[in-house]
């Protein structure tokens, strides 16, 4: 992979030196112009069940009376977590009960995932959708997909806008070749992750798949590259479209949602990442991070080399050397799945690899129930079936830590999205370690054959991708519930006893004092470290509950210690490196403020919705050099910030411990809406008085 670290032009098909402004001509320009530019309003939005609760209860506190766009509930997530007895359940009635009361679209539980609903039902192209969950992503169907925090899809049903505060930088990846035998989408999608993530190439940034190498790869091919990049932290992304594009719109009966997209004649670019497709090999990403990727080849080339650098990364200590054999990388368990993995094509070339042999510890998890019901007719699920693969529902627990955790020190080999600490369901406070390697459907498959890492390429099957598919919308037909454009006002929500309302929070006074209730100094805190993805979703619906998560795995005291100083009467702060990789899920910026969180304090933050949840719900998002040299109990004072604020100050000097020291903090970036959400204390205390101020 080439990285032009310049602006560049397309150009007559190839990529040249760039004479023009950057992201003039781009697909990305039309697109966000087209709803709004820096102020933009979806066409779509979705959420599944570990957010769409509290999204609607925001909502409603903040005055919404019914949807004012198509919003479909999934329930996807916390469908199989059966944690808390009935809870799961209530909130899927609350869903079901919201969706008519609101005029919204209830798809119920593990009838799809997420994003596979969203492709089959409700992409377009030149569509946007925004999505409470970070891999919203569906460009390769010529749709952006946004995944941010609730409080953004809750400013989408008030009216309101998406702001951006400038141009977000467009990077065209440019691909050629087409991929050789055994490589999936999945091998594609960590090979980019490798290349670009440490050094922050993508982040933010709007990415535009062109070049003759798109027309080389299936929708499924795309789609599983697009739906990971994510995990390069970039903002969205857009792909050009073409005849087999309008193909996939055609065989789900939504050919009039299709539309040719591609850049201008010299369209203009930040950057340009150049990849010869032909050039990626079968590739596994060791814990704890899909961008801690290498060539399986180089693994069994070169084991000890890069399974101790990959340990360095990971912060382990022997503990995948001493996994390895002379026969190979030794794995326990084997799991497609989710909205990365569990799709048609990957499936089918799992089922052509595996025939006539054993699958091992093998778990499949469809993406939605038009795909399985293709796969049982096409026999594909029949071959899985007798391989000895159990056949799952439509679930994501195994991208999350809610399904399939494997034995103490186990290795899992996942087509899914993450392999980051605790997505496996380990719990290491309490003794207990287990590991996920990401890989692409059809390695997972070749390794199944022998219990060791192994790349596809060096199986003789035969490829299957492409293959005819037929999609039949019976499912949804019989089960999806569509109150879009009909609310029924007077209907009722059906409350279980775990759904909670939010406490109250209060607005800034003139002075702003905290205690530093946390310090992390790792170079990246993830969402999952804030708040823990698994069986701890189970409580989502209950603010004051999920609270006492917060931290848990990372920082088990800082529960207590931020409650403490709420409960005195003052305000708690989070020190950290570089927090809020991952997830979209705002439970990692309200459960600080359920707790009295006042303000993080960062050298940077990770990603764009990370730092808008803080700002969202009432949190300071301080940048400051000095973050980590703050320790847990040190006071931390800003005397007048209120009046600093309005009169357009953006750095301020802390008083540290009654002035034992000062330190430098800054608040980049922040716009005046988000200067008037942090006044006011939180979203919901802003529309609350926006509503009362007009009456």
């Amino acid at each position: 992979m080439n990285w032009l670290d310049r602006p560049v032009l397309l150009s007559g098909g190839a990529v040249r030196e760039a004479q023009g402004e950057p992201g003039r001509g781009t697909m990305t320009e039309r697109i966000l112009a087209a709803h709004g530019g820096a102020h933009i309003r979806f066409d779509a939005l979705i959420s599944h069940d570990i957010t769409y609760v509290g999204i609607i209860q925001t909502a409603r506190a903040s005055g919404m009376r019914a949807f004012p766009l198509p919003y479909a509930f999934t329930n996807c997530h916390n469908s199989l977590c059966a944690v808390g007895g009935t809870i799961n359940e209530d909130d899927h009635a609350f869903g079901l009960s919201a969706a008519r009361k609101y005029g919204g679209v209830y798809v119920p539980r593990n009838l799809a995932v997420i994003h596979q609903y969203a492709r089959e039902q409700m992409a377009s192209c030149g569509g946007m959708i925004l999505g409470s969950d970070s891999h919203t992503r569906y460009g390769a169907l010529g749709t952006m997909g946004v995944g941010e925090g609730g409080p953004e899809l809750v400013k989408q049903l008030l009216g309101n806008t998406y702001d951006l505060p400038s141009r977000p930088g467009t990077v065209l990846v440019y691909l050629t070749g087409k991929p050789r035998h055994g490589v999936g989408p999945h091998d594609v999608a960590l090979a980019l992750c490798a290349r670009v993530y440490k050094e922050g190439l993508f982040k933010n940034k709007v990415l535009e798949f062109a070049g003759p190498g798109v027309g080389n790869l299936s929708m499924d091919f795309r789609i599983g590259i697009d739906v990971m990049t994510t995990e390069t932290a970039c903002l969205s992304s857009i792909w050009t479209t073409d005849e087999k594009t309008r193909a996939w719109y055609s065989a789900h009966g939504r050919e009039d949602k299709f539309a040719f997209l591609a850049p201008e004649e010299n369209a203009c670019y930040d950057s340009a990442l150049l990849v010869d497709l032909g050039e990626i090999e079968p590739m596994i990403a060791l814990p704890f991070h899909p961008s801690n990727a290498f060539p399986i080849r180089q693994l069994n080339e070169t084991p000890l080399d890069v399974l101790r650098e990959a340990e360095k990364a990971a912060g382990l200590d022997g503990e995948l050397v001493s996994r390895w054999t002379e026969k190979g990388l030794r794995a326990d368990q084997f799991v497609i799945a989710g909205c990365a993995g569990g799709m048609y094509e990957n499936l089918l070339n799992a089922a052509a690899i595996l025939r006539g042999h054993s699958a091992g510890d093998m778990n499949v998890y469809p993406a939605s129930l038009p795909q399985e019901l293709a796969l049982l007719r096409s026999g594909a699920s029949e071959e899985l079936l007798a391989s000895g693969a159990v056949l799952k529902p439509c679930f994501c627990g195994p991208c999350f830590g809610a399904g399939d955790t494997p034995k103490n020190g186990g290795l899992s080999l996942r087509h899914t999205t993450r392999n980051f600490p605790y997505r496996e369901g380990a719990k290491p406070g309490e003794g207990q370690k287990a590991f996920v390697a990401l890989m692409d459907a059809r390695s997972i498959a070749a390794s199944a054959l022998t219990g060791f890492v192994t790349g596809a390429d060096t199986i003789d099957y035969e490829d299957v991708s492409d293959a005819p598919y037929s999609f039949d919308p019976a499912p949804y037909q019989r089960r999806v519930e569509d109150f879009t454009g009909r609310p029924q006002p007077d209907a009722p929500l059906e409350f279980g006893p775990n759904i909670a309302d939010w406490p109250e929070f209060p607005p800034l006074g003139e002075d702003l004092s905290f205690t530093v209730a946390s310090v992390l100094t790792d170079p990246v805190t993830t969402t999952d470290e804030l708040i823990p993805s698994g069986e701890t979703s189970s409580y989502r619906s209950n603010p004051a509950r999920l609270a006492e998560f917060a931290l848990s795995r990372r920082d088990p005291g800082y529960a207590a210690r931020s409650k403490a100083a709420r409960d005195a009467g003052g305000a708690s702060c989070v020190c950290a490196v570089c927090p809020g990789d991952g997830s979209a899920r705002e439970q990692a910026a309200s459960c600080q403020r359920v707790l009295g969180g006042a303000a993080n304090i960062a050298v940077s933050y990770a990603t764009k919705r990370y730092r808008a949840n803080l700002v969202n719900w009432g949190i300071f998002p301080f940048v400051s050099e000095e973050a980590v040299s703050l320790r847990v109990g040190d006071q931390v004072s800003l005397p007048g910030l209120r009046g600093g604020l309005l009169a357009g100050e953006r750095e301020f000097t802390a008083q540290v411990n009654g002035g034992e020291r000062t330190i430098r903090l800054a608040l980049p970036g922040l716009t005046d809406a988000e200067l008037e959400i942090l006044l006011d204390g939180c979203l919901i205390n802003h529309y609350r008085k926006e509503a009362e101020k007009n009456g």
